[in-house]
């Protein structure tokens, strides 16, 4: 089992449950204000939360909260690895084929979604040797 897969599966279950809107135009804009439980003019107890995306302002914290127990999640997933053979592989492995990395040879968009860059893995062994192993699957 992927253990990245098995969390991000678990977040995302998660993140899906919690009373979120999007919309991109006037109408849609209205309906997800209703499905929020609040009026079609009440875009003044809403928060953007980017991409199309918003909450009710009196949500913010719940919604922080779980974003940032869910960094927590990972970054202890992360630091429980003990060689980058586990976790930290299968969180490589996951992102380079979510982001197409067979097709691009680029890793900007995998460091990017992981919230990493190459100086973070060049000082971490774990990371350096997560990343080597699931590399490998491309060469």
């Amino acid at each position: 089992m992927n253990l990245y897969n098995e969390l991000r599966n678990r977040q995302q279950t998660e993140y899906n449950a919690f009373p979120v809107g999007f919309a991109f135009n006037q109408k849609q804009l209205e309906d997800q204000l209703v499905q929020l439980g609040l009026k079609p003019i009440d875009t003044d107890k809403v928060i953007g939360i980017g991409f199309g995306g918003f909450i009710r302002k009196t949500d913010k914290s719940a919604y922080m909260d779980m974003l940032n127990r869910h960094k927590k999640e990972r970054e202890l997933a992360i630091k429980s690895d003990k060689d980058g053979s586990g976790f930290i592989k299968d969180m490589f492995s996951y992102e380079l084929a979510n982001h197409e990395y067979d097709y691009t040879g680029d890793l900007t968009d995998t460091l990017e979604a992981l919230g990493l860059s190459i100086n973070d893995i060049q000082k971490d062994k774990k990371l350096k040797k997560g990343l080597q192993l699931a590399l490998r699957r491309y060469r």
